[in-house]
């Protein structure tokens, strides 16, 4: 705990057999106080070293329901088990844990409510392999956004965030895709509500075992932005009305008292 707040890591998981354990053991335990691993109907053995690493809370999947559905099912759990900060941590070791404490301290100390680890910070991104189309899709995506969403953040797709409760208690997540596209969604939701997202520099890995989307899959992701943040504009000038941001008005109100 950090000033008695509960910390729970949550790692959505596919095939991260090779990674797992290397990601578990540098999470910072002295102030994690538990861990919830999503298996998406992984084909290799997880779950089973999952097992044999300690972790209790294990949700396994029947079928695979995608990336956005295994992060639903992690803070669907992370809440019914009272968490107060809720860090997402990808288990394929291309984010390090190392950074959670920092992350937590943030919002422990009501500094931020949200906090990304950004990749884009500093030069961890093409330092740490990112291919350079990706680096480029990041970087016009997150200027379309910013000025979409009226935002400064360096970037909208890390795999690493860290979220008090309260605020995942307050959006709709469970409204949202079950594809990658979940991750933009919500960060959408949240600055919609009108919260702050903090951002501290985040080294990145690329490898062999760490996960990645194709080619095809990042595309249609790249359209996806573009929808969720045109969806973000026009509901925020009254021409819209999306399923995404129902009920978010209602907190920007009281926020704003």
């Amino acid at each position: 705990m950090i000033n008695d707040k509960k910390i729970i890591v949550v790692l959505p998981a596919y095939n991260a057999e090779k990674t797992l354990e290397q990601t578990y053991k540098e999470i910072p335990f002295n102030i994690v106080d538990d861990v919830i691993l999503g298996d998406d109907q992984s084909d290799d053995n997880t779950v089973e070293l999952a097992h044999k690493l300690g972790i209790k809370n294990i949700i396994n999947h029947s079928v695979n329901k995608g990336y956005g559905a295994n992060q639903k099912s992690c803070y669907n759990k992370a809440i019914e088990l009272n968490a107060d900060i809720v860090v997402m941590l990808h288990p394929d070791y291309q984010y390090t844990p190392r950074l959670i404490q920092s992350m937590c301290y943030l919002i422990a100390n009501n500094v931020y409510k949200v906090v990304l680890g950004s990749r884009i910070l500093g030069k961890g991104a093409l330092k740490g392999g990112m291919p350079f189309y990706k680096y480029v899709s990041n970087r016009a995506l997150t200027f379309f956004q910013n000025i979409m969403m009226n935002q400064k953040l360096s970037e909208y797709h890390t795999g690493y965030r860290a979220f008090s409760s309260n605020v995942l208690k307050e959006i709709t997540y469970n409204d949202n895709s079950d594809d990658f596209i979940f991750d933009n969604q919500i960060l959408a939701q949240i600055i919609f509500a009108g919260y702050e997202i903090g951002e501290i520099s985040c080294p990145t890995k690329y490898f062999k075992e760490a996960s990645s989307i194709n080619f095809v899959r990042s595309l249609k992701y790249g359209f996806g932005v573009v929808l969720v943040s045109l969806s973000f504009f026009l509901q925020k000038i009254g021409l819209a009305k999306f399923k995404m941001f129902r009920k978010l008005d209602v907190h920007i109100s009281n926020y704003d008292n």
